[in-house]
């Protein structure tokens, strides 16, 4: 799988990171030296903003970086960084952050998810996800919402691609039995998660109401995985003030894998949650 810009920002604001921190300097002093907002250089660090060559240039003078090798890799992921992924053709009604994950998504090689609300994106039909977003994005008008349509349909590419994406997916029962929409809309997306449940590269289970209280009460939430052991695991929860991002050296991330073993754990075993879902369809 090549590697996108969203992956190449976050692994040279990791080692800018880890270059900083050798150097025992408080990122609000490099950020002063360098004329930056604290939070703009946080920011380069975590892979959620590009990183002009200037300042580049700049941090690896004041962390003693003098190997032409060593620069030469950083200074071309820094040119990686500024490419544009696919999903930037949705710019203009991508809500704020949220092309970050997109970014995210498309490069994982694995998501263990779990949906307390909606059918998750990647399994949504096109119906479905119309009334989710006329739901949700009430501020958009029709040509914005189908827009967000078309890209919520293109990321669904990630599970058909030579090299699929292995998704683990956990519904709650009220995801199943919640309406979207007239019933025909709801009876069609039932009859596509069956059919997911078949597919080799989705595993997907139903944390049933029977299942009682569970450690995921706080809401939805999702660990996406890279197929390099040197990009770290992300956890990624959103809300109604905004997405987040937790990555796998913050102890939230092993407190959300630990979360997810026990719902799967809980939840009925996968044929068990295939024919429930085609119980609720018919």
């Amino acid at each position: 799988m090549t590697v996108g810009p969203t992956v190449r920002r976050r692994r040279l604001g990791s080692e800018l990171r880890r270059l900083r921190e050798s150097h025992s300097i408080k990122l609000e002093e490099v950020a002063d030296r360098l004329g930056l907002a604290p939070s703009t250089l946080s920011r380069i660090e975590t892979g959620k903003a590009p990183t002009r060559t200037t300042y580049l240039n700049a941090l690896l003078e004041l962390y003693g970086v003098d190997d032409p090798g060593q620069r030469q890799v950083l200074l071309e992921m820094a040119r990686d960084g500024h490419r544009k992924g696919w999903w930037a053709l949705w710019d203009g009604v991508l809500p704020t952050g949220f092309g970050i994950y997109v970014g995210l998504e498309a490069e994982a090689a694995s998501l263990r998810v779990y949906e307390a609300q909606v059918v998750h994106g990647l399994l949504q039909t096109a119906d479905y996800a119309r009334w989710v977003m006329s739901t949700v994005r009430r501020r958009q008008n029709a040509e914005e919402i189908e827009r967000l349509v078309q890209l919520r349909m293109q990321r669904q590419d990630v599970l058909h691609r030579p090299r699929p994406l292995d998704l683990w997916l956990i519904l709650d029962e009220a995801v199943l039995r919640r309406m979207a929409g007239a019933s025909v809309v709801m009876r069609e997306q039932l009859e596509h998660l069956y059919e997911a449940c078949q597919w080799p590269n989705v595993t997907l289970q139903v944390l049933g109401f029977a299942s009682g209280l569970h450690p995921a009460l706080g809401g939805s939430f999702a660990i996406i995985e890279f197929p390099e052991r040197l990009d770290p695991d992300v956890v990624y929860t959103e809300g109604v003030m905004g997405q987040a991002y937790i990555e796998e050296r913050d102890r939230e991330v092993r407190a959300h894998s630990e979360a997810f073993d026990l719902l799967r754990a809980s939840a009925l075993p996968p044929a068990e949650s295939a024919h429930l879902i085609r119980s609720i369809s018919s």
